[in-house]
């Protein structure tokens, strides 16, 4: 189990998770057709490193030392592309969708948030994916609510998303968070047996919820990073860092 953070971590958590959030305001002016993903990366970039703090991505190696570096700041995933998309020299164009995650350290702590843009204008069913994505989140972090249970929040996902006709990727969930990008606490978005430790004030996680519009099974791109769906249809995904509070989830990435 992770040790809650006290008065004065929270304080360094909300101040890296807004940081976090002005890097999406930037995006949210920038992400349109004709655009790079590498363009995007950059700005990021610029902005974490004007502000004085510093990347968690780029240079990470997932699996120890004979993994290859991610190559940038964000993690740039298109269409069906689940997660850990490289921001390379690819173009976005109209009706295209691109989850964009972002985590970064300031003065000791870390946040961690992805929002899942529309590039233009998109299909109705993307448009549908998207608010699928977004709601099952909110929901999430609904029931992520003091003297709970950690399971109670995969329940609340998949339990709405088996009323939409879509899945939820089971392998990939939240995490602790503070100090470091990942500590000790896993958080699954499905349905698990048994309750899970309760949630107690100063726990600090993300929910991250990959919504699929078909199967839920996911393949590994030669590169070592890139996981797509199986079926080649679209994916989504929307994540907040947040504090457990005795007033209720506390969202430290949203501006």
């Amino acid at each position: 189990m992770m040790r809650p953070k006290n008065a004065k971590e929270l304080a360094r958590m909300r101040a890296a998770g807004r940081l976090v959030a002005e890097c999406f305001a930037i995006l949210q002016e920038n992400v349109r057709p004709g655009v790079t993903l590498k363009a995007l990366d950059r700005l990021v970039e610029e902005h974490i490193y004007q502000q004085g703090a510093e990347t968690l991505y780029k240079g990470y190696r997932g699996r120890g030392r004979e993994h290859p570096p991610f190559p940038g700041v964000i993690c740039a995933s298109v269409n069906h592309e689940i997660c850990h998309g490289l921001p390379d020299d690819r173009v976005l164009h109209e009706g295209d969708v691109v989850g964009i995650d972002i985590g970064l350290r300031y003065k000791g702590y870390c946040g961690d948030a992805c929002v899942t843009y529309p590039v233009g204008a998109v299909s109705p069913d993307t448009e549908r994916l998207l608010a699928i994505g977004r709601e099952a989140l909110r929901l999430g972090l609904a029931a992520a609510q003091a003297n709970h249970h950690l399971h109670d929040i995969g329940r609340a996902i998949e339990d709405y998303a088996d009323t939409q006709g879509v899945t939820v990727v089971h392998e990939w969930g939240g995490h602790g968070i503070g100090r470091a990008l990942h500590e000790d606490l896993s958080v699954s978005h499905i349905r698990q047996p048994g309750t899970g430790p309760r949630l107690i004030p100063g726990m600090t996680f993300t929910i991250e919820p990959m919504i699929n519009a078909g199967t839920h099974e996911w393949i590994l791109l030669p590169d070592g990073w890139t996981v797509i769906t199986a079926d080649g249809r679209l994916s989504v995904q929307f994540e907040h860092t947040l504090a457990i509070s005795h007033n209720g989830p506390e969202i430290l990435t949203r501006l």
